[in-house]
């Protein structure tokens, strides 16, 4: 909801407010009665109070000067307590550690003794805040009968509402709202309270305030025709109660409510037309619902209201018309508007110019096309903007310049093009965050021009801004996020940016042409500088840095100084120097990266063994692929048990696969460990890895049968997946999200999978010296995408249960010492879009399928195989003949064959092997490793194959 205010229940408030002013630190003139004095001394004997707030309570004191309490002027009697703890800090992500530190310091805990009973002319009871986690709420408040005023929100009791509360017939103002805070900082999906029924609510025939907000009241089914017949009630917030179902009841009982917050529920009706009885409606809140469909028609008839917040639903309308009906009435009185991510479609039309008083409007992730309407210029009240992901287009009007108020502008990812001048910004005095990125927009301002904002976020990321760095935001020294990445930026960063601001958070300058050399960089949670040019060792950082990327440059030298020239501990959980000149070992000092939770050092010269002091890290993948590293897997790896990928792959580890990652790394989704040097035979306990969806032993030289347990990669059998441990680890911030990723070999071909990686499932063990038959079990994995045992020593028949993968997208058999059929079976393959058998001793007829004749000849040589797409026609009893009408003709295709097989080979073996082995690195190392090997694997094979 915006930051409007409405100026309901304000006087309670004041009065409050007033009262603690007055008589908080004691009263002047009045003593306190001794017996409420012993009351408040024993309700301060169960409290805890780590703060010691309550020191001025003490035996024989005045209670009425004591910090909390308020005396009546007249009577002497205590009639407030005001017992809040401070407002938790307001941003449960980020805020720095010590504030929540202070602020859980300053709270109340503990036991709320009955002899609060005795102050028997108690109006009002403030608990807000504190921690009383440990219990319920106490059933003797329903007996406080003098209470008017009763604030019990974000005080973590827990169990179910008393529902004796419901006698306090004087209450007009009741606040348990707000618990939810802690259940959602927490990642609990449980709520702390509920209420089973709200019958007691009844009762309260006075309220005129109610919240219930983070109370579960899923089996409270008369929730609905219990609020609304409240006959004083003003507002009614019911935020985040896990409602469910429609809104069966109308709402003509309450014609006077003034505020109306169903948010954060499950409510999934459409909205229902007897809002036109709420006649005093001021404020509406249905966010984060399911409610669907258009909205009434009866809105043309709310005249009061001044915020609507639809957002998050399934809204299907156009805005125009949305537009229309709140003109009819609320024209003069509308203040805030949100109805972003919802399914509106349409354009913004020149009558959005007519709502004068609006100050929020937002419209963000929806459908909405055309242009931004000129008369966006004539909302002078305007301070948020926000248009964002839709699909808007024309040019940046230059209309916006003339919101004089505007503080956010946000239009990022829709599709504006053209040039925008920097006179547009010449009046936005006020504007504190501009995110515009994700546009086709120019803007090159005079290199003299300085901008007449001071901007706390700047987002034109896609801008083009180049070729020079944007000199104007030197004079920009309340920036925290800068996001100028794909910006056509072919410049050198100076120094003086990385001292522009002191509260630098986020940068983001990545996928430009940037060059020179950076020692040290000021930001305190993100830096990317990924794809650019930048050169020299590796910048220092500040300790609180959460993620840096500096993956494709050219930052050299020694990860030494970078790793180890701190003993602070470092905040670092996602580290990405991929794909750079970096060399030496990496270092064994990973002691105070304790919060490192990503760490990819692939594409790099790194010599040297795994050292161990990785073991300290929270690790969840390490990617260590391309580089020159050696020696054994360290058995300190095994600590690292939060690890869902793991790739050491295109280096020269040796040994064995070691069989406790079966056990020890029980998170595995991804596991490469091809181009190496491991041998022996694949331990069983792999088999252990449940998790397991993309297993790459490929290009080794390791032996043996495969295992017939890898049945028991239940991951691998699942068809469509809905979720894994893959989305529980993306990483978020700033509203930017981080996957994991990984390179898999599908295909044939070495691709990135970030996003979608949780969707692919892959087992390549090829090029390794693998015997025996294909298990059969193998077909259990029916949620496998890609099988290549491809290059190994593989005998006997496939089995039938292979073709129990219907999913499967790439299967390749080749270059083994396979015989018998291809199973009919293969014929439910129907996803198959690469396919290979050649180089077997197959024999008999291709199945029919409409994927099977779609691979050209090469898929299937020189097996002795028939029909289509082979040349070979069958006879009836499925025995291959050459196709061809003579012998010469016959005769002559073969000699020609053979020339043109010598050609074509040449070619194919120079530009297909020779050149890359010449280019390529990677394939460099794996020829001359496979060798000797392949040379004696295909002795055996001719040698079977001429029988």
């Amino acid at each position: 909801m915006a930051s409007v205010t409405i100026p309901l229940f304000s006087f309670l408030l004041f009065i409050a407010a007033v009262a603690c002013v007055s008589f908080c630190d004691g009263n002047s003139n009045v003593v306190c009665i001794e017996s409420e004095r012993e009351a408040l001394l024993k309700l301060k004997n169960d409290l805890i109070d780590p703060s010691n707030r309550l020191s001025s309570w003490v035996e024989g004191g005045d209670c009425c000067k004591w910090v909390g309490v308020a005396c009546h002027n007249l009577t002497a009697h205590v009639h407030q307590l005001h017992l809040a703890a401070p407002f938790p800090p307001p941003d449960d992500y980020f805020a720095p550690l010590a504030e929540w530190e202070a602020y859980e310091q300053s709270t109340l805990g503990g036991t709320i003794n009955p002899s609060l009973l005795q102050l028997k002319h108690l109006t009002s009871l403030d608990l807000r805040s504190n921690n009383f986690s440990s219990i319920q709420i106490p059933d003797f408040f329903g007996l406080l009968g003098s209470l008017t005023y009763l604030n019990l929100s974000q005080a973590q009791f827990k169990g179910t509402i008393p529902h004796n509360i419901g006698n306090l017939s004087k209450l007009q103002y009741l606040d348990l709202g707000g618990i939810s805070f802690w259940r959602r900082k927490s990642g609990r999906d449980q709520w702390d309270m509920e209420a089973k029924s709200l019958e007691w609510v009844s009762g309260l025939s006075s309220l005129q305030y109610l919240d219930l907000g983070g109370v579960d009241l899923n089996k409270a089914t008369d929730w609905l025709q219990v609020t609304f017949n409240l006959p004083s009630l003003l507002e009614l917030h019911l935020s985040d109660c896990n409602l469910k179902g429609p809104t069966q009841y109308y709402l003509v009982n309450m014609s006077f409510l003034e505020v109306v917050d169903l948010s954060y529920n499950f409510l999934n009706s459409s909205i229902p037309n007897s809002l036109y009885s709420l006649k005093h409606l001021k404020s509406l809140d249905l966010s984060y619902n399911e409610f669907h469909g258009r909205l009434p028609t009866s809105l043309e008839h709310l005249c009061n209201l001044k915020e609507m917040d639809l957002s998050y639903n399934q809204i299907d309308q156009n805005i125009s018309e949305i537009l229309q009906s709140l003109s009819n009435c609320s024209l003069d009185c509308l203040e805030s508007l949100n109805m972003e991510y919802n399914h509106l479609s349409g354009h913004l039309t020149d009558q959005l110019g007519q709502f004068k008083s609006l100050v929020h409007l937002s419209l963000a992730l929806n459908r909405i096309s055309g242009p931004i309407p000129l008369s966006i210029g004539e909302l002078s009240s305007l301070k948020f903007f926000d248009v964002s992901r839709n699909q808007l287009n024309g040019t940046f009007p230059p209309s916006l310049g003339q919101l004089a108020n505007l503080e956010t502008l946000s239009i990022e990812q829709n599709l504006l093009e053209g040039v925008v001048s920097e006179t547009y910004f010449s009046n936005l005095t006020k504007l504190t965050q501009l995110m515009a990125s994700g546009n086709t927009l120019r803007f090159q301002p005079n290199s003299s021009w300085v901008p007449s904002f001071q901007c706390e976020i700047i987002e034109l990321g896609q801008w083009h801004l180049g070729p020079k760095f944007p000199g104007w935001l030197k004079v920009q020294r309340n920036l925290s996020f800068l996001d100028i990445s794909h910006a056509g930026i072919s410049d050198v960063v100076l120094a003086w940016f990385w001292n522009l601001s002191s509260k630098f958070e986020y940068v983001d300058l990545s996928s430009n042409d940037m060059i020179g050399v950076i020692s040290y960089m000021n930001v305190r949670t993100v830096v990317d500088l990924s794809s650019n040019r930048f050169t020299g060792p590796l910048p220092r950082v500040l300790p609180t840095l959460e993620y840096l990327i500096l993956s494709n440059n050219s930052f050299s030298g020694s990860l030494v100084e970078f790793v180890c020239n701190s003993s602070e501990s470092r905040n670092m959980r996602f580290l990405d120097i991929s794909t750079n000149v970096l060399f030496g070992e990496i270092p064994d000092c990973w002691n105070q990266w304790q919060e490192l939770m990503i760490l990819n050092l692939g594409n790099n010269n790194l010599t040297g063994e795994i050292p161990s002091s990785l073991a300290y890290t929270n690790l969840v993948e390490l990617n260590l692929q391309n580089n020159s590293m050696f020696g054994e897997l360290p058995s300190t790896l095994r600590n690292c048990s939060r690890l869902v990928i793991l790739d050491l792959s295109e280096n020269n580890f040796n040994g064995s696969v070691p069989a406790w990652m079966g056990h020890k790394l029980s998170n595995l989704v991804v596991l490469r460990l091809r181009s190496n040097n491991f041998d022996g035979h694949v331990p069983h306990k792999i088999c252990a890895l449940q998790s397991l969806q993309n297993l790459d032993l490929a290009h080794n030289n390791i032996s043996g049968a495969i295992p017939k347990c890898f049945s028991n990669f239940s991951a691998m059998t699942i068809k469509y997946k809905t979720s894994n441990y893959l989305d529980r680890e993306g990483f978020g911030f700033y509203g930017k999200l981080v996957y994991l990723s990984a390179l898999l070999v599908l295909k044939g071909r070495e691709d990135e999978y970030s996003s979608t990686l949780r969707l692919v499932t892959s087992l390549d063990l090829s090029a390794n010296s693998l015997i025996g038959e294909i298990p059969k079990e193998l077909g259990a994995l029916t949620g496998l995408r890609s099988l290549n045992l491809s290059w190994n020593l593989l005998t006997g028949n496939i089995s039938d249960k292979i073709g129990n993968m219907e999913l499967v997208e790439s299967l390749d058999l080749s270059v083994n010492l396979l015989h018998g059929g291809i199973p009919t079976s293969f014929s439910n393959l129907n996803f198959l879009n690469h396919f290979n058998v050649s180089y077997n001793n197959l024999t008999g007829q291709i199945p029919t399928s409409t994927q099977l004749q779609s691979f050209d000849n090469f898929s299937y040589m020189p097996n002795h195989l028939c029909g289509p797409p082979v040349s070979k026609t069958c006879i009836t009893k499925g025995v291959p003949t050459d196709g061809g009408d003579s012998e010469e003709s016959n005769g002559r295709s073969k000699v020609n064959g053979f020339y043109v097989s010598i050609v074509v080979g040449f070619v194919m073996g120079f530009y297909g092997v020779v050149a890359p082995l010449f280019f390529i690195r990677s394939w460099r190392h794996a020829y001359y490793q496979k060798l000797d090997y392949i040379g004696r694997k295909l002795y055996v094979f001719w040698a079977t194959m001429g029988r």
